[in-house]
């Protein structure tokens, strides 16, 4: 236990501290009669995964299933998590973006004229509902290697409700800064700033306001576009302004290194992903995962686009390593969700919604996307393997998920309904 117990000391959170009767926390707790809150978390990856090695045998669903070779890191964790098979998002044709529409299940050519168009990612539906009550609504993710990990246009896995991308933390020193390290500016200054901000946002709305008559419907489109960004803007404003004089949280982690990549990124990330969530400095992250340094951080010499059209030999030996190193970074994440307490003594794990998987199967195989759910947040039925309907459409998974968190959605994205094998 001295490990534990150092562990929890390291954090300035309450809530990651056990319930001592001693200093009168049981009582703390009864007055305050919270429950702990719900949490979100995506994780995604490019250039999917070995398909002969990656997905339970099709033939043997429930909890019966067996681990592929391509998940056995994840053994320990057998019975709390689920794979889904049979999904896919029906309007997705770029067999190279792993991700742009992973969470949207959008038709990039749902605007007439246009050649790419996008919408809201489930994080952000998640975020409108769970964030109103942290310092960030949402925290996305990302790696500098992006572009050579096959996600495919975007900032992170976020897109906001107009379909435009949402930037993202490229590295774990950004994104420790971002959570953790409080602001060196004097506190008069920083309400001036914010007040300047507003007064020229009003000042810009006024001036919008005034071109709205005699307009072409596109033209109006743009404006209403626009307007919605304004508003964007403003509650933004607002929420700076709400945690303009509240410190930031005491990091229960070291600042990382600079310069990490591959494997070592991934595991630095997901410490920060169980520190945002433990101090409820943010309660929706997404993460969009780096492919490309994680295989040369494997030792691999193989590129991963030519990885991804593997055939027996080195290619698929590469793609099996990279899969398998994914799952044990995964089963890592999922011990620490375990093991960090909640003030009513359950864990992280139980109240955190986890998905995990990506837009391709592999690769120019749109169909089947890899989907692996765990965490007992949103009330799903874990430990089975689950075999769908060919071209379910994801987005019935996330829309799952959402309505499982409390959230009131009614649709997500291209989705016909929950998935009711999916519901404990």
């Amino acid at each position: 236990m001295p490990v534990r117990r150092h562990f929890l000391r390291s954090s300035s959170a309450l809530i990651a501290l056990p319930a001592l009767e001693s200093i009168g926390f049981r009582t703390f707790a009864a007055a305050r009669n919270t429950a702990p809150p719900k949490r979100m978390v995506f994780l995604g990856f490019g250039w999917g995964v070995t398909n002969e090695t990656w997905f339970p045998d099709a033939k043997t669903t429930g909890a019966a299933w067996e681990l592929p070779e391509g998940l056995k890191p994840l053994a320990r964790h057998h019975r709390d998590i689920t794979v889904v098979q049979g999904c896919s998002n029906k309007f997705a044709n770029e067999a190279h973006w792993g991700s742009t529409f992973w969470l949207t299940g959008a038709n990039r050519y749902a605007e007439p004229g246009q050649s790419f168009h996008n919408s809201i990612s489930a994080d952000q539906v998640a975020a409108a509902h769970l964030g109103q009550d942290t310092r960030h609504a949402s925290i996305q993710l990302n790696t500098p290697d992006s572009q050579n990990s096959g996600h495919g246009p975007g900032l992170s896995l976020a897109w906001d409700s107009r379909g435009k991308p949402v930037s993202g933390l490229e590295n774990p020193v950004a994104a420790f800064h971002r959570l953790f390290s409080n602001e060196t500016t004097p506190l008069k200054e920083r309400q001036a700033m914010l007040a300047q901000k507003r007064s020229v946002l009003d000042a810009v709305l006024e001036d919008a306001k005034r071109v709205q008559d005699g307009l072409t419907k596109s033209d109006t489109d743009k404006l209403d576009e626009y307007f919605q960004s304004i508003r964007d803007i403003e509650i933004r404003l607002g929420k700076d302004e709400k945690w303009l004089n509240v410190p930031k949280a005491r990091p229960p982690v070291p600042e990382p290194q600079p310069g990490l990549a591959g494997k070592e990124e991934i595991q630095v990330m997901y410490d920060l992903i169980i520190a945002a969530l433990q101090t409820d400095s943010t309660r929706v992250l997404t993460y969009r995962q780096p492919v490309g340094t994680l295989l040369q951080s494997l030792g691999t010499k193989v590129a991963p686009h030519d990885m991804s059209h593997y055939s027996p030999g080195d290619r698929m030996a590469a793609s099996q390593k990279r899969d398998a190193m994914q799952s044990q970074l995964l089963a890592g994440l999922i011990d620490k969700l375990k093991v960090v307490k909640e003030a009513d003594g359950s864990t992280l794990f139980d109240h955190v919604a986890l998905a995990y998987g990506s837009n391709i199967r592999t690769i120019h195989y749109l169909d089947n996307c890899p989907t692996l759910l765990t965490g007992g947040g949103a009330n799903l039925k874990l430990g089975q393997h689950l075999v769908l309907p060919k071209d379910t459409p994801l987005c019935n998974v996330w829309l799952t998920m959402l309505q499982g968190l409390g959230i009131p959605a009614e649709r997500h994205g291209d989705s016909t309904g929950v998935v009711k094998k999916l519901q404990a």
